[in-house]
């Protein structure tokens, strides 16, 4: 194996790796998420990230990207959690095309109470994987990461 195929092989153990660390934390906050609070990993996504946005809405584009899913993946999640009554469209006053999701207040309510479901699992799943030889450098990095920023 020549140099190039070493860096080829070491890209692809880490992608491996990397997968490894996020599909063990997804299960968990699936599970936790859905049995406590009827929510999935990427409803949650959707709900975080509307709250943490300046005015507290986002176009759907942004939502796409946010959530990691194509346009149309984040339409029909915007139309479940619309007729849930968790977020609701608004239309872009400055832009008539353009569409807007806000948090209802049930939604606001239904975050806030998984959130710390949320954070809990989320830590409980890294303490885990700090156990794990293989996972323990990213569990590392991701922290390193939280106290830069």
């Amino acid at each position: 194996m020549g140099i190039r195929d070493d860096a080829v092989e070491i890209r692809a153990q880490g992608w491996r790796t990397l997968a490894a660390l996020h599909g063990l934390i997804e299960t968990e906050l699936e599970r936790s998420l859905q049995r406590e609070h009827g929510l999935s990993v990427v409803e949650f996504t959707v709900l975080d990230a509307l709250s943490r946005q300046d005015g507290w809405h986002m176009r759907m584009r942004q939502l796409a990207r946010a959530a990691a899913l194509s346009s149309s993946a984040t339409t029909r999640l915007v139309t479940r959690l619309e007729n849930r009554d968790l977020l609701t469209r608004v239309l872009c006053d400055d832009d008539r095309r353009g569409i807007y999701t806000e948090l209802t207040p049930a939604g606001w309510k239904l975050l806030d109470a998984a959130r710390p479901t949320h954070d809990e699992v989320l830590e409980a799943a890294l303490t885990d994987a700090r156990q794990m030889p293989e996972l323990a450098p990213l569990v590392a990095a991701v922290y390193a990461e939280q106290v830069a920023v």
